[in-house]
């Protein structure tokens, strides 16, 4: 096999304009979304992509921490690199002076997620192969090894993780069928908090023409009876037996997410998505049971493995909304479903990559720990950016051939 060295390490502070209410919720009023990219050069010519999302603002932040960061990088092999990628993720994480503005949060890692999943991308890049093919290729010994699992061997030791993925093995072959039936999606983008009812009602249709059964409208208005109109709207539209889910993105204390959610258990949700702020765990617990059978979701801004565990081990989350651009990248991601997998909580991500990679780490799910096949999140704002940009048909992610994430940009 040839090698693939790093030679030189590049961030590109990309931004992109959202229009007429797109992108908006309760909190987050940006008309702008943003990656900040990290760009893996080597002498021959394979390029690794990697980004983390923002809202534009920050994102020079986080491309400045990108370049002093991954400078160490340079000069290294990708296949040594990664094969005990775990330790060099720990390292980079805990760098002695930038690992004071975490630890493990913020800009620092949302920096250290552009940079992982740009190594992901160079590595699968020089085997000529997808990322679900490249992780589907490793032993369960080779995954365990991509991991850093300080801070939750409590939960999840090194053995444990190597246990859940050896006794996955058993069905792989049965489940390996998603991969041509497609990862089945789900609709964000009919439900935009500054959408007026019209434009939801129009989308809504749109969606289940085009084979959508899920969809999530955003809540969290200073007055709960627009969000109560609301739902009872997307409701009747996608009828009984489609999916709908409200998301809130932060807006509710703990007394106003009891009512609201309440009050939308009507509705019948999914679930109920960021009800209230996402450091208050014990909020969420108390929620959780007060508010039983409605359950929650969250995950858009837990931001590394170790809160994610908190809420698992509190009872506090029903679905877990991982998002390799917010996690510290593929690695953290993985650890934190291998988590979720001997919890019993499925996994389904919200995609600030606007389901690109993400589209890649849910086949794994599925096929290498045996996470259950619910949907993916669906955002279609970015596509004319995108090389490669997802391919939705019939409501259903097909699954991508391309070499790498999928997360390679056009040029500026």
């Amino acid at each position: 096999m040839s090698t693939t060295v790093i030679t030189k390490i590049e961030a590109q502070d990309r931004r992109f304009a959202l229009h007429g209410g797109d992108g908006s919720d309760s909190v987050h009023t940006s008309g702008e979304y943003a990656f900040a990219v990290t760009k893996l050069h080597t002498a021959g010519g394979l390029t690794g992509w990697g980004i983390t999302l923002t809202l534009g603002n920050g994102n020079r932040v986080v491309c400045d921490l990108i370049e002093q960061l991954a400078g160490s990088l340079a000069g290294c092999e990708i296949e040594e690199l990664m094969a005990g990628f775990g330790a060099v993720s720990k390292r980079l994480a805990d760098d002695p002076a930038l690992r004071w503005l975490g630890p493990h949060k913020g800009a620092v890692h949302l920096a250290l997620s552009s940079i992982a999943n740009a190594c992901f991308d160079l590595w699968a890049k020089s085997r000529g192969v997808p990322l679900w093919r490249l992780l589907l290729d490793l032993t369960p010994a080779q995954v365990v090894a991509l991991l850093d699992l300080s801070y939750v061997e409590d939960e999840l030791s090194a053995g444990e993780a190597l246990e859940i993925l050896q006794a996955a093995q058993a069905g792989r072959a049965l489940r390996e069928g998603v991969l041509d039936t497609g990862y089945p999606g789900y609709d964000t983008s009919v439900g935009w908090f500054q959408y007026e009812d019209e434009r939801v009602r129009e989308n809504a249709r749109e969606a289940l023409a085009a084979g959508f059964r899920a969809f999530k409208l955003k809540v969290g208005s200073r007055d709960g009876a627009r969000d109560v109109r609301r739902a009872a709207m997307l409701r009747e539209i996608a009828g009984p037996a489609c999916r709908i889910m409200f998301d809130a993105n932060q807006q509710w204390t703990l007394s106003e997410a009891e009512r609201m959610c309440r009050a939308l258990a009507e509705f019948d949700p999914f679930w109920v998505e960021e009800p209230t702020h996402p450091d208050d765990v014990e909020a969420h617990r108390k929620l959780a049971l007060s508010v039983a059978p409605v359950k929650l979701a969250l995950g858009e801004h837990v931001p590394n493995r170790v809160i994610f565990k908190n809420y698992m081990q509190a009872g506090a989350v029903h679905f877990v909304q991982a998002d390799c651009t917010r996690l510290a990248g593929v690695a953290e991601f993985l650890t934190v479903s291998l988590m979720a997998r001997k919890f019993g909580l499925p996994v389904l991500p919200h995609v600030g990559d606007m389901g690109q990679i993400h589209q890649h780490l849910v086949l794994f799910n599925h096929i290498a720990m045996g996470h259950e096949a619910v949907f993916l999140e669906h955002i279609p704002h970015l596509r004319e950016y995108l090389v490669h940009p997802a391919s939705i048909e019939g409501g259903v992610y097909r699954t991508p051939q391309e070499a790498g994430l999928s997360c390679d940009l056009k040029e500026a």
